[in-house]
């Protein structure tokens, strides 16, 4: 699965953040999550044609949820650490 997203560090974010919860059942499905620039790429092993479509329907929320988290703070996010940033003398 490939999922697009609008910069690099967006995709990153959400790499990061979709790691960190293992799969419920990891005896039976295998997720493989990788960056290639702005795109996140998601291949799944599953023993089951049923388990992939629960597993990828999971997967989805979980993008969509990150997706619209980051659409409501990485602005406001990126201006704080703008304002925040202090340049060299």
């Amino acid at each position: 699965v490939r999922i697009p997203f609008a910069n690099s560090r967006h995709a990153s974010i959400a790499k990061q953040v979709i790691e960190v919860d293992q799969e419920l059942q990891p005896h039976a499905v295998i997720r493989e999550l990788t960056l290639d620039g702005d795109v996140l790429l998601a291949t799944f092993y599953t023993l089951t044609v049923r388990l992939a479509r629960l597993t990828l329907n999971s997967f989805l929320e979980n993008v969509d949820l990150v997706v619209r988290t980051i659409g409501q703070f990485a602005d406001d996010a990126e201006q704080q650490s703008a304002s925040h940033s202090h340049p060299s003398d």
